[in-house]
This record gives C-alpha cells, structure tokens and sequence, in this order.
C-alpha cells in the first residue's frame, strides 16, 4: 500500500495589520520591485477588500483590490514563490471576483506586465480580455515596461 501524502487545502480570510510584515516579506520574495509596507498599511486603512491565503496558520498568498463607481481593480495578487504552480493563485483571482460581486462592481480591471506571461493566461482563462496597453507603466531592470490593461465584465456573469 502507498501512502498518499495530502496538502492541506489553504483557507482564506480578510488580511490584518497584523499581517502585513508577513505578506511584505512574500512580496520581497516575489517581486523585484515589491510594494512598501505603507502600501499595505494604506490599503487596509482605505478599506480596500484585502484577503490572505494561509496553509498550516502561515500566509503563503494575498490579494488587494479597489472598488468604486460600479467598477474593482485588481491592484495585487501575489502566491509566495514556494507555493506558486498548484493553482492557488486562481483561487484568490476567484475570491477577488466574488468580492467585486459582492461589492455590487459590473467589471473589474487590471494590469499585467506584458513580460508575465503565466498571468495572462490565467487572467484570459478567467474570462479577462486585453483592452489595451499602459506603455511604461512598471518599473524594469533595463528601465520600464509596458502594461497589458484587462477587463471582464461582472454583470453577465449572473445571466
């Protein structure tokens, strides 16, 4: 008989101050160019929909977005590098929508650098389409890079 090792299926819930030294730590690993501290902070204070993934009481994920005027805006996903290629961040892109819904948002949007390739593909699989590009829009080694600017919309997804 084989025994058959199962990793925990990660919960989530909405992100704390007191989270935020571990979810910038996740964004340093992350990102060559990682969000401050005060961005969190300033998040959670704006009241923007914040929410942490966990796996054994540890945050191994986040995501942030904005709402307003029928509208949300990804501004953040992000799966600790450790743990990235087991679907985990499809599953925070999904509670951001529901979040949206909840929020009452028609469409929701966000950017990607035209380089991440992976993240496209999941954002088109989850019914994101390009609508159009932001040139310079991220800090690069080599200067700038542009942004795709992607869109879904909410509304008929309850039809």
């Amino acid at each position: 008989m084989v025994a058959v090792v199962q990793t925990p299926v990660p919960s989530m819930r909405a992100m704390r101050p007191e989270d935020i030294p571990a979810v910038f730590a996740i964004e340093q690993r992350a990102y060559l160019f990682p969000w401050t501290v005060g961005i969190f902070r300033d998040c959670l204070q704006a009241g923007h929909p914040s929410w942490v993934m966990l796996e054994n009481n540890a945050i191994i994920g986040y995501g942030v977005i904005s709402v307003g005027a029928g509208e949300a805006h990804v501004l953040n996903v992000c799966v600790a590098p450790e743990h990235q290629g087991r679907g985990l961040g499809r599953r925070m892109l999904r509670r951001l929508v529901d979040l949206a819904r909840w929020h009452r948002c028609q469409r929701m949007f966000l950017e990607v650098r035209v380089s991440n390739l992976a993240a496209q593909h999941l954002y088109d699989s989850e019914g994101f389409n390009e609508i159009g590009r932001r040139p310079n829009y991220y800090p690069d080694r080599k200067g700038r890079e542009d942004a795709l600017v992607m869109a879904r919309e909410l509304i008929c997804d309850d039809v």
